[in-house]
């Protein structure tokens, strides 16, 4: 019965690769298939597609463990606001009596969180304490290109750079990870995040829960897959089309639970997996309101009973738990039910103010609306095919050109192969843009503010109003990493 799976496997296998050389006929592209193998689009076939479309399940967290809260970075004075960030090598207890080798920031297994304010000109002396090369990529974050962390600025072990620039955007929450050609997926899976938080008047005037670590909470969702001896074995675990695990740490921590008093409880949530989506909602049914976008506040709350995050996606929710009392049974799950983080809920009721309705001013301008579209992207392919308008990356090719400051119509195409296809999220560094349309409509009204990263379902057509206030190289890509690794990559140059 196995061989004869197998065989039906092999025989569409030799469609999927003719139909990959086709398209590449078509469209005048220079993939080159010399060392895709049967083998390999075999394996993409029956862990790639179905690998997304039915992922590996996740334990439930059985709550066992109080949520780590990554520590806010403290800055110098002396020369300035000067931040100190070190990506290091190190061992992090996540199973009781293993340790299990990791990256991390400042410390064994993920980082800090960079606290700074819109006006401030800010320092990051980055140094890279690992056998490897890195970069430091500032996901979100608008900065001249040459400070931007993409695959250009590697720091060779024992390296050190100081990164300048003045912040110049909203309150948002942003994060940081390397981004060297061929190693951001491995870097990343191994532990190397951080958050940044970007605070500005309107976001302290807004009465927001701002308690660091008791009411404003970060989370940093990953999924991982440990080998027998408890580590991080990527080679092993590895996907071509996106690797998934089956354990699930929020901010580094197994079968996380976490305590909250009866009031607002603000969730800074990010998808830092290398691939798997999430659809967050609470196992009560209850609804919560999403306050921001990856990159500010929307205009106002909106109440959802659900969200969805791809991988490099960020949002605000606030979960009101004035609701419930200490006996209540609450968590965060996942779309399958999987219990993704169980709350605790103290017996104690603290002030739980309404939310403004008046969060932020985002419009999108009928000048804006009304641009035509003057660059198309068309995404396409799979496992080790993967390409942006049928070429794969070139650290010495510029695939587009832009004028910085000025707005442009991007249309991004994500092409569905025989197999229906699988969601991309599709990222720009060096900007917040807006979404103008899916698919000729306008976005859901929770995708109506700032974003850097949106998920671009097979078959769908986006529209995004992109402008760079700053000039340099820069990054477009899909943020399943390993998609990005094998090609899913160009470069736009801001003059």
């Amino acid at each position: 019965m196995k061989l004869k799976i197998w065989t039906i496997s092999l025989l569409i296998s030799m469609v999927i690769i003719g139909g990959c050389s086709a398209k590449n006929a078509d469209t005048g592209g220079n993939m080159d298939h010399s060392n895709v193998t049967h083998d390999g689009m075999e394996d993409d076939m029956e862990i790639g597609h179905m690998s997304h479309n039915n992922p590996l399940a996740l334990n439930d967290s059985t709550g066992e463990n109080d949520l780590k809260i990554p520590p806010v970075l403290e800055h110098e004075n002396d020369e300035g606001l000067v931040y100190y960030l070190t990506a290091q090598k190190g061992n992090t207890e996540v199973f009781d009596g293993y340790q299990t080798e990791t990256f991390g920031y400042n410390g064994s297994f993920l980082g800090p969180v960079i606290r700074v304010n819109q006006g401030e000109t800010v320092k990051i002396r980055t140094t890279n304490e690992l056998s490897e090369e890195t970069t430091f990529h500032w996901h979100g974050l608008e900065l001249p290109g040459e400070g931007d962390g993409g695959p250009h600025q590697t720091l060779k072990p024992g390296d050190s750079k100081i990164v300048e620039f003045k912040v110049n955007q909203e309150a948002s929450t942003l994060w940081f990870h390397p981004h060297p050609e061929g190693k951001t997926s491995e870097q990343v899976y191994k532990g190397l995040a951080g958050l940044i938080y970007i605070e500005d008047e309107n976001s302290k005037n807004l009465g927001l829960p701002s308690d660091y670590g008791i009411n404003d909470i970060p989370l940093i969702i990953q999924d991982k897959k440990f080998d027998d001896m408890k580590q991080l074995n990527y080679q092993e675990a590895k996907n071509e089309d996106g690797t998934i695990g089956d354990t699930l740490l929020i901010n580094g921590t197994l079968n996380p639970k976490l305590t909250v008093n009866k009031e607002k409880v603000r969730l800074r949530i990010l998808n830092g997996s290398n691939a798997r989506n999430y659809t967050f909602k609470l196992n009560t049914g209850d609804s919560f309101v999403q306050i921001a976008t990856d990159g500010g506040f929307l205009n106002n709350p909106i109440t959802l009973n659900e969200i969805m995050l791809t991988p490099g996606e960020r949002a605000e929710i606030i979960v009101d738990f004035s609701r419930y009392d200490f006996t209540s049974e609450v968590a965060l799950i996942n779309e399958d039910e999987t219990i993704l983080l169980l709350f605790n809920i103290n017996d104690r009721l603290s002030d739980s103010s309404d939310i403004s309705e008046n969060l932020n001013d985002f419009t999108v301008s009928e000048e804006e609306r009304n641009l035509p579209v003057s660059k198309k992207l068309e995404l396409a392919g799979m496992g080790n095919g993967v390409t942006i308008n049928g070429k794969k990356f070139d650290m010495d090719r510029i695939d587009l050109t832009q004028k910085h400051g000025v707005t442009e119509i991007w249309e991004i195409y994500n092409k569905p192969d025989m197999m229906g296809g699988m969601i991309h999220p599709f990222h720009i560094h060096g900007t917040q843009y807006k979404i103008i349309s899916i698919d000729g409509v306008e976005p859901p009204k929770n995708e109506q503010g700032w974003k850097d990263t949106v998920a671009v379902q097979p078959g769908e057509k986006i529209k995004l109003a992109v402008k760079f206030n700053n000039k340099g190289i820069y990054m477009f890509h899909c943020h399943v990493l390993e998609h990005e690794e094998n090609g899913m990559m160009g470069q736009v140059k801001v003059e």
